[in-house]
């Protein structure tokens, strides 16, 4: 950007040194001079650079904030790998640690000594008819 503002300078002192000399050889007509139109491209070079200025500023905030946005989605996802590692780092423990087989011993023994123990529905005695 500084390289912009001194060549605006050097141009808006060039349009003052084409406007002296024609100031000094007296030259008039109802058209802008040249050194008028030197005077006039110079502002507009200048305020051109000014824009161009304000752009880059804002071009420059932009970069900035997506770079930050950039940083927080990359710190979500290594949060949510890590979070995904310790949920199946829990989930192997919990699966190895799990006897499905026992219960189903259990169950299996108990059902087998339960018809033992009760008489048979056969074994009882009928009711009477009259």
């Amino acid at each position: 950007m500084e390289g912009l503002m001194r060549k605006t300078s050097k141009l808006v002192g060039l349009a003052g040194a084409v406007l002296a000399l024609s100031l000094l050889a007296g030259c008039s007509s109802n058209e802008p001079d040249p050194a008028q139109r030197a005077v006039n491209a110079a502002n507009q070079a200048d305020q051109a650079a000014a824009r161009a200025d304000a752009a880059a500023q804002k071009a420059s905030a932009a970069a900035a904030q997506a770079q930050a946005a950039a940083s927080r989605v990359e710190q979500a996802a290594s949060d949510a790998k890590a979070a995904a590692d310790r949920a199946e780092a829990i989930a192997s423990k919990t699966m190895t640690e799990h006897h499905p087989m026992r219960h189903h011993r259990r169950h299996a023994a108990a059902a087998e000594a339960a018809p033992a123990e009760a008489p048979p529905a056969e074994a009882a005695p009928a009711p009477a008819t009259p």
